[in-house]
């Protein structure tokens, strides 16, 4: 029986091909804008989210300060050996942990000077480097040897330098003394995006002796687990255990630690080694804050693109009642109960909403895949904002699955008023109806 109605439905689909075209296109066009904004949304995502996690932080972090007088404060783990020690007992989803130390330098060429955020790096122990930055010149081994430093291409851009050319670092240390080092530029990678912009990376023991640090102490231990959804349940556990440990921890907040280091550590009446544990989310608030606005952004447009396909919908029905009454009329005259014409009416808007709704996939699916292949570059000022250096739109199948079956249901959620105004003619009044 539902095999004679879905050819019926088909059937007054093809009889009035222009309208259904006409409705059909505006579904497909919305699925469609639908499908990207989604895909852009994620790809923007997990382009910052591939950046953050191999330049700044890890999905759990163990960080710290340590403050020999209590207005002045640099993001220092002293002992970090045991502080890893103590961690790794604890967190039995760890997948594996790097040491990353922490510091700011102006690095000067022989053309210009620009600041740096430094990351102390031992590559060795450094497993997702090679799947996320792509060297164009020189080699990242070299970053093994003391006295390197890794750069992107933006960053030797502006200084005016390539492989094998010297930098000079200037930064201060805890007493507040300004160091200098000379390192030579091991390697340059591919821009990653927005953080790419100012992070450098800097071989460890080079960054230790910038700072005159001893070999027990870094910046941070990046945590990397075998699931990133546990990363909250992960840092209050160690909040607690590191504190039932003898280690003065500091109250959790959801900020990245140099916006700490600058506005709240300084001015809080204590000295020596406080650590914090922190998450990516916590570390990343800013960016975080950008997908939070395009999300927000993009949920009152498809809002928008809604009230207007189910205007559309509705005018549409009324308008194919109108043409069909005599129609109608006589099939509620030889018998047809008022249920199944409301039946027949919704079952031509779903077959309209699921072949539309197909067809916005269909395009939007190819929209994406040449966009991805042809890999469009994008201005600097739009890296900054997207956080990657090419449009890229990320597909997941479930999103676009569901993006699809929310706007079929609402195109046959809107044709159900309609369809039972057409249920409730009588047959009468619509065979003399006059169209």
């Amino acid at each position: 029986m539902l095999g004679v109605d879905l050819m019926i439905a088909g059937r007054n689909l093809a009889r009035h091909t222009r309208r259904n075209l006409f409705l059909g296109g505006a579904l497909a066009a919305v699925t469609a804008l639908l499908v990207l904004l989604g895909a852009l949304t994620a790809g923007m995502e997990s382009a910052m989210m591939q950046s953050a996690t191999t330049l700044m932080t890890g999905h759990v972090n163990v960080g710290g300060f340590f403050k020999i007088t209590s207005g002045s404060a640099a993001p220092l783990v002293s002992q970090y050996p045991r502080v890893l020690e103590a961690v790794r007992a604890k967190v039995p989803e760890l997948d594996y942990a790097t040491v990353r130390g922490r510091g700011w330098a102006k690095a000067v060429s022989e053309h210009v000077s620009m600041d740096l955020v430094l990351a102390g790096v031992d590559v060795a122990h450094e497993p997702t480097f090679r799947k996320v930055l792509h060297v164009v010149d020189g080699d990242l081994e070299a970053l093994a040897q003391p006295g390197t430093v890794l750069l992107f291409e933006g960053q030797a851009e502006r200084l005016k330098v390539k492989v094998n050319d010297v930098l000079t670092l200037s930064a201060p240390t805890a007493r507040g003394v300004n160091n200098t080092a000379d390192v030579r530029v091991a390697a340059i990678a591919r821009n990653v995006g927005l953080l790419s912009a100012f992070s450098a990376f800097i071989q460890a023991d080079t960054l230790r002796e910038l700072y005159g640090l001893s070999p027990a102490t870094t910046g941070a231990i990046h945590l990397y687990l075998r699931d990133p959804r546990d990363a909250a349940r992960v840092a209050a556990r160690l909040r607690t255990a590191l504190a039932e440990a003898g280690y003065r921890v500091m109250e959790p907040e959801a900020q990245p630690y140099w916006m700490k280091l600058m506005q709240t550590v300084p001015s809080e009446d204590w000295t020596g080694q406080k650590l914090d544990v922190t998450t990516a989310d916590d570390e990343m608030g800013q960016f975080k804050q950008f997908i939070l606005a395009l999300r927000v952004v993009t949920g009152l447009l498809v809002v928008i693109l809604m009230v207007v396909v189910v205007i559309g919908i509705l005018n549409t029905l009324a308008i194919a009642i109108r043409e069909r009454t005599r129609e109608i009329g006589a099939l509620r005259a030889i018998g047809m109960q008022r249920r199944k014409v409301l039946w027949l009416f919704v079952l031509e808007t779903a077959l309209l909403g699921l072949l539309g709704t197909a067809a916005g996939v269909a395009v939007a699916l190819a929209v994406a895949g040449a966009v991805n292949a042809a890999g469009i570059a994008l201005p600097e000022a739009v890296q900054v904002f997207l956080a990657q250096e090419r449009l890229r739109f990320l597909l997941d199948p479930g999103a676009i699955a569901a993006d699809a079956l929310v706007l079929a249901a609402i195109a046959v959620a809107a044709s159900v008023f309609p369809a039972r105004r057409a249920a409730r003619l009588k047959p009468v009044t619509a065979m003399h109806h006059v169209g």
